[in-house]
């Protein structure tokens, strides 16, 4: 059995534009899962570049789950693009210093947590991820879409902001799967059932799920 090797960078022969991303990441406030891949058109380098506003001292993480699909010039946008929106002005006076380093004394910059992208999530070209987003597992983001608010499981969406277009599966093929997670098995396993998982041939999956080859 040749099970293509999750620690390689580069796991297309003589074809560096894609990478398993979890082998280049730098920033240790980005988490990758095993065979998450990144496709960049120019350098597989620009995915941590388009992981805009991610400062050290905010601490927030962006969390990337197993067998993720990014495309080319998707955009992360992390909790140090964040202004004030309540006050009078939006304006960041204290990052300036002098008289003005005092503005935000016993106040603080909004924070929606971490960003956490779930597993065999499809994030299409050109989208961009706001702060404190959750996309589910399964999920599909259209191409160009600017996701705003939280992405359900198995759900397709796009557009800006991005809508729910539909859902993969039945609620009870989504709530299956979910319970199968089919991305935890061991990888020998995965590799057995590769015919299951890409058929659409769901219900039979679902039933069979627990006995298949090991």
């Amino acid at each position: 059995m040749k099970i293509p090797n999750k620690d390689t960078q580069f796991p297309l022969e003589n074809y560096n534009k894609l990478c398993f991303l979890k082998n280049t990441i730098t920033n240790p406030n980005i988490i990758i899962g095993d065979y998450t891949y990144y496709d960049d058109f120019e350098n597989v380098a620009n995915f941590e570049k388009n992981v805009k506003y991610h400062f050290d001292f905010i601490g927030d993480q962006l969390i990337i789950g197993k067998f993720c699909m990014i495309a080319s010039d998707v955009k992360f946008i992390m909790n140090g693009a964040n202004h004030l929106t309540k006050s009078i002005s939006s304006y960041p006076f204290a990052i300036f210093g002098e008289d003005w380093k005092n503005a935000m004394e016993g106040k603080q910059y909004p924070n929606k947590g971490n960003t956490e992208i779930g597993n065999d999530v499809w994030i299409g070209y050109n989208s961009t991820i706001m702060p404190g987003i959750k996309i589910g597992d399964g999920a599909i983001i259209a191409s160009n879409s600017t996701v705003t608010r939280n992405v359900e499981p198995y759900s397709i969406v796009g557009g800006n902001p991005a809508n729910e277009i539909k859902k993969r599966f039945t609620k009870e093929q989504i709530e299956k799967l979910l319970t199968i997670q089919w991305w935890n098995w061991d990888i020998e396993k995965i590799t057995k059932n590769i015919q299951n998982l890409t058929d659409d041939k769901i219900d039979p999956f679902i039933n069979s799920a627990n006995n298949l080859e090991l």
